[in-house]
């Protein structure tokens, strides 16, 4: 007998990273080659200290449960983070903890959203952005921008998005998938719009805050826009800027009211994140910060390499990056030239089985007819893959 789904399950559809990264995966058990430039993750190891922070904590017996929305130690760790790298004051009652920054954004339009709630996203957008507001019964308005804008939108597309039933705005910078980063100049651009709506809820998701190039140092829009503290919530976690994907500690910080709704959401489903993760997610963010610095530099000379490659690659269109592990240049002059190829997920496919490297269609970030290139790899395997491209093309 077949099982009927929910609606709500069958609202979404799985996840386009994960989908890719499974493709590769079975076309590598089948013998072939694969590079794999789909991976949202920093190819480097965790920290030493902050893996010792973990072994210790397992040796002094902290394996039971936590408070639901994270430890007193690690709380204490990301209010004086906030306090330190921006400026941001918040109490205990402010900052909840959660199994990565997914969970977190998950637990806010869970607390927040009602059906027929709009959430605006500029596109290219995370791909789980506008699958959680289906899930939270919302509907997603999506901006949409080109690479001629830089992928970054203006406060004339924001006005024009905003309607009566506008709940919230979800804003990522520096950003996956374009690795685009909003000046202050363009949040308090943005920020005149959202005054006058007092209504709209803000979320600015700021996992890629440490890797971060150019002359503009890090700002999000309560920085830029001071007025908007009481109706911003921002979510941060370790796993870009200490390469912790597979610990899941992400955090929040906001509006009481709002994270006592999350730490409620999160009471009834997943309880606390793990008690050791917790423990090393202290040390990152109160310890050393020599790693961040290092791979930084790393992620940019990658860049550079990559944004020349594909630049010097007729049919592809590509602009620098400000930060993240990602380029996403425009593939349309590609598959305008292909016989066969009528858009980018038939690109992404003739990608990997004929040069054997995966990548993401920018149709699952918003934007067809691009696609997104990490290269959180080696720069022998980013080399090599480079040459493949050019070869099969």
């Amino acid at each position: 007998m077949d099982t009927p789904l929910s609606h709500r399950v069958q609202s979404i559809k799985p996840s386009p990273t994960i989908a890719v990264t499974a493709r590769a995966a079975e076309l590598r058990a089948a013998g072939k080659d694969i590079i794999s430039l789909s991976a949202g993750e920093p190819d480097f190891d965790t920290p030493e200290h902050i893996k010792e922070a973990a072994i210790q904590a397992l040796k002094k017996g902290q394996t039971k449960y936590t408070a639901v929305d994270g430890t007193a130690t690690l709380k204490c760790a990301i209010i004086d983070k906030f306090t330190r790298e921006n400026n941001l004051l918040y109490n205990n009652k402010q900052v909840t903890v959660a199994c990565g920054a997914k969970h977190s954004l998950y637990n806010l339009f869970q607390a927040v959203l009602n059906p027929g709630d709009e959430v605006i996203i500029p596109a290219p957008y995370w791909v789980s952005y506008p699958d959680m507001a289906k899930l939270a019964g919302a509907k997603p308005v999506i901006i949409q921008t080109t690479i001629a804008d830089n992928f970054k939108i203006t406060p004339e597309k924001l006005q024009n998005a905003i309607s009566d039933t506008t709940r919230m705005f979800v804003i990522n910078s520096p950003s996956n998938p374009a690795g685009a980063s909003y000046s202050e100049n363009e949040l308090q651009g943005l920020g005149s719009v959202l005054r006058d709506h007092p209504d709209i809820l803000l979320v600015t998701d700021d996992i890629y805050e440490h890797i971060l190039w150019g002359e503009d140092k890090f700002t999000n829009i309560v920085n830029a826009c001071p007025d908007l503290y009481a109706r911003t919530i921002v979510v941060n976690g370790v796993s870009k800027a200490y390469s912790m994907t597979g610990w899941r500690i992400g955090y929040a910080a906001g509006s009481e009211a709002i994270i006592k709704g999350m730490n409620k959401i999160q009471s009834q489903s997943t309880s606390n994140p793990t008690s050791i993760a917790q423990a090393a997610a202290a040390a990152a963010l109160n310890g050393d910060q020599t790693y961040i610095h290092e791979s930084t530099h790393i992620f940019k000379e990658r860049h550079d390499f990559v944004l020349k490659s594909l630049q010097d690659i007729d049919g592809i269109e590509c602009v620098a990056s400000a930060g993240t592990f990602y380029s996403f240049p425009n593939m349309n002059g590609l598959i305008e030239q292909r016989n066969g190829i009528n858009n980018d997920i038939d690109l992404a496919e003739f990608f990997l089985e004929q040069a054997e490297v995966a990548m993401v269609p920018g149709s699952a970030f918003g934007v067809p007819g691009c696609m997104r290139i990490s290269f959180a790899t080696s720069m022998e395997k980013l080399q090599t893959s480079m040459a493949r491209i050019k070869a099969v093309l």
